[in-house]
């Protein structure tokens, strides 16, 4: 069984860990930011980015039967655009938090997507794919910058103990 607690600290910590990606995205050049490598398959930093924050925000909304539309990479074309798209999204999820109990975070819901398909899941699994999937995107955001000669400084959960 998740925990509420535990579930909230996640979510804290991983944004934590975005938020020092995106300080060092920062420092980068912005043409860099925008470049495509087109062995990922969202071929820019930008893209990546602005792709963990909609998964987030398309997984949070869903699990309150509401829609969620995507942000576009072009509307968040600085990492400065990326960190708002980041608090609106990280403030929804834990607004959402906040009005669940434990019984309810672990507790199947039916979900209903835009194009009338549905499954069931507990809100605490479903933010359990949204947290680690960050993380698979960050792990490629760290390779596409050493590609690009920037490479990341440490940003796993261990930085935070």
């Amino acid at each position: 069984m998740f925990t509420l607690d535990g579930v909230q600290k996640f979510h804290s910590l991983t944004h934590s860990s975005l938020t020092l990606l995106l300080d060092h995205l920062s420092g980068i050049p912005l043409v860099d930011y925008g470049r495509v490598l087109p062995n990922f398959g969202f071929p820019t930093l930008r893209e990546q980015i602005t792709h963990i924050f909609n998964c987030e925000g398309f997984w949070i909304y869903t699990l309150q039967g509401l829609r969620y539309v995507d942000s576009k990479p072009a509307e968040h074309d600085t990492v400065a655009d990326a960190r708002i798209l980041q608090q609106e999204v990280r403030t929804r999820t834990q607004a959402y938090l906040s009005s669940l109990t434990d019984r309810q975070l672990n507790t199947n819901t039916e979900l209903q997507f835009a194009d009338g398909d549905n499954a069931v899941s507990t809100p605490a699994l479903v933010l359990h794919h949204v947290l680690t999937h960050a993380f698979h995107h960050k792990g490629q955001i760290a390779a596409m910058c050493r590609e690009l000669g920037h490479p990341a400084p440490g940003t796993d959960l261990n930085r935070f103990k």
